[in-house]
């Protein structure tokens, strides 16, 4: 009798942890709440985002509860931009699962305004690329997880291609935190004589309003390629 309690007993528990796991997806812990968080996406549509400048766009959408970018295709027909929040933030922490294509390549920016054609040219990027398969040779600074043409990420742990990845953007004032899976790979200070010889000697030499701006959007990059987000989630610091 006791053996069939204590069996009852871990079933239920089982269960109630796959339940959970299968629930918590692009929702909010009673603690997340209580420590400031706010869900970016529910996973049901793209209330909260709009692409960038307005521009029509038909490569986003919500899939199988996520903000799903897809492939680029023959199809002349196909209209693409990134996609922002309709809200601005300043210092914040950004907590953001995604998945990648085969040869991918998209990206996580913030601070993007839209006084430029493209995004890139105002936030700073959290790159996402699939570093072992990308069809073309990758600077360090073009790696996972680097802030793009600028700090190259200091380690890559990052899932098999078709797994998700947790990334983690810290924002407080000029000084920034990049994590992946849980560790730290890039810090840095904006506006540092460091940053502005970087920002002089590379792809942002003629870029005058790249990283300029202290509050903006947060951004997801269309490169072309197919990438899922989900469990997107951010709070003011």
């Amino acid at each position: 009798m006791l053996k069939s309690i204590l069996l009852s007993a871990i079933i239920l528990t089982c269960f109630t942890i796959f339940s959970f796991a299968q629930q918590k997806n692009n929702t909010l812990t009673t603690a997340e709440k209580k420590a400031g968080w706010k869900l970016l996406f529910n996973g049901k549509t793209i209330d909260g985002w709009r692409m960038y400048k307005n521009r029509p766009a038909d490569s986003w959408s919500v899939k199988d509860g996520n903000l799903y970018c897809k492939g680029s295709t023959t199809d002349k027909s196909d209209k693409r931009a990134d996609i922002i929040t309709t809200d601005q933030y300043g210092d914040f922490e950004l907590s953001v699962e995604w998945k990648i294509s085969p040869q991918g390549n998209s990206g996580i920016l913030y601070h993007v305004t839209e006084d430029f054609d493209a995004s890139y040219l105002s936030g700073p990027e959290y790159q996402l690329i699939d570093d072992d398969h990308f069809p073309e040779k990758l600077e360090n600074w073009q790696h996972t997880a680097a802030d793009y043409a600028m700090y190259p990420a200091s380690s890559r742990p990052t899932k098999p291609v078709g797994q998700y990845n947790v990334s983690k953007i810290i924002v407080k004032g000029a000084h920034r935190e990049y994590w992946l899976n849980g560790v730290k790979v890039v810090e840095f200070d904006a506006w540092t004589d460091d940053w502005y010889k970087r920002k002089a000697a590379g792809k942002w030499k003629d870029a005058t309003g790249y990283g300029m701006a202290k509050t903006g959007y947060i951004c997801l990059q269309d490169h072309g390629s197919e990438m899922w987000f989900r469990n997107i989630k951010i709070r003011k610091l």
